[in-house]
């Protein structure tokens, strides 16, 4: 299996500290499978298949695999959809061969991980799905403390395109920022004064559109706008800079929203509320 890596995620010390949790490392009594070690012998083996129970689209699989190696570096781990598939209920994901105590108390981390990515990659899909082929889909930054590369990645499996990773890759410039700085013009002129190389401005009014990209916003973020006024803003704009969609968007509303001309719809649901994606895990005794 390819080693599974992302940029600035390190995935050993997220496998370490996700078990650790689990088996209360650093508390009294802790640091053990306390079920496990007293029902299942040292040497006994499993073999197992994990399944998903509804349509879904996979994200995860490699970073499941990872916590059973952890604890039994001679697993025999095949993975076997591709991640970003999109399955039927029924459809077995992996296949795994080893020590059973080390599978048993891998299952609940490696299951949640790959429910949870899982989950918001099918959310992702469909949101995808309902854009009909008009613009191209966005993440946010909502996303759960700690777990933001593993998300986004699920994102992306689900066809999205990643936006900023955090608040150092391009300055967001939004009601706040423009109330303290006295317009969008002033505050897109001290972000471009200070050499930042990609600026975002939220407007809110069709009458901020000209004022933040005479004053070189890169980007625009057309919040809480409907078709009509999102048309209108798109004509406005006249393709100087991309434009974004944010606010108001769900399975409902996001097919007009995306064909009003927009570049991209940001959705911050992909990553806060998508629901876990239903998928077991059996095994057998060898």
């Amino acid at each position: 299996m390819t080693q599974f890596a992302l940029p600035a995620f390190d995935l050993p010390a997220f496998v370490t500290a996700t078990l650790a949790e689990d088996l209360g490392e650093g508390l009294a009594g802790g640091g053990r499978d306390v079920t496990s070690e007293s029902v299942i012998d040292a040497d006994a083996r499993f073999s197992g298949v994990m399944d998903s129970r509804d349509a879904i689209t996979v994200a995860g699989l490699p970073i499941a695999a990872a916590f059973f190696r952890q604890l039994d570096p001679a697993m025999e781990v095949e993975l076997l959809v591709d991640e970003g598939a999109q399955v039927a209920p029924g459809t077995n994901l992996m296949r795994l061969t080893g020590n059973a105590r080390a599978m048993l108390t891998a299952e609940r981390s490696a299951l949640n991980t790959v429910q949870h990515l899982s989950g918001i990659a099918t959310m992702t899909r469909e949101y995808v799905d309902a854009m009909g082929g008009h613009a191209t889909l966005l993440d946010t930054r909502k996303t759960i403390p700690g777990l933001r590369h593993l998300e986004k990645y699920a994102t992306r499996m689900g066809g999205a395109k990643n936006h900023r990773m955090g608040l150092w890759d391009a300055a967001m410039i939004k009601d706040n920022h423009v109330l303290v700085a006295g317009g969008v013009g002033p505050a897109v002129a001290r972000a471009r004064a200070a050499a930042v190389t990609q600026i975002i401005c939220e407007v809110d009014h069709l009458d901020q559109i000209e004022p933040a990209i005479a004053a070189g916003a890169h980007h625009l973020l057309l919040d809480n706008m409907g078709p009509d006024m999102l048309r209108d803003a798109v004509a406005m704009v006249a393709g100087r800079v991309p434009t974004e969609a944010s606010g108001g968007v769900n399975l409902k509303t996001i097919g007009a929203i995306a064909a009003s001309g927009v570049t991209y719809v940001s959705v911050g649901r992909l990553t806060q509320s998508a629901p876990a994606a239903d998928i077991g895990l059996d095994f057998s005794p060898l």
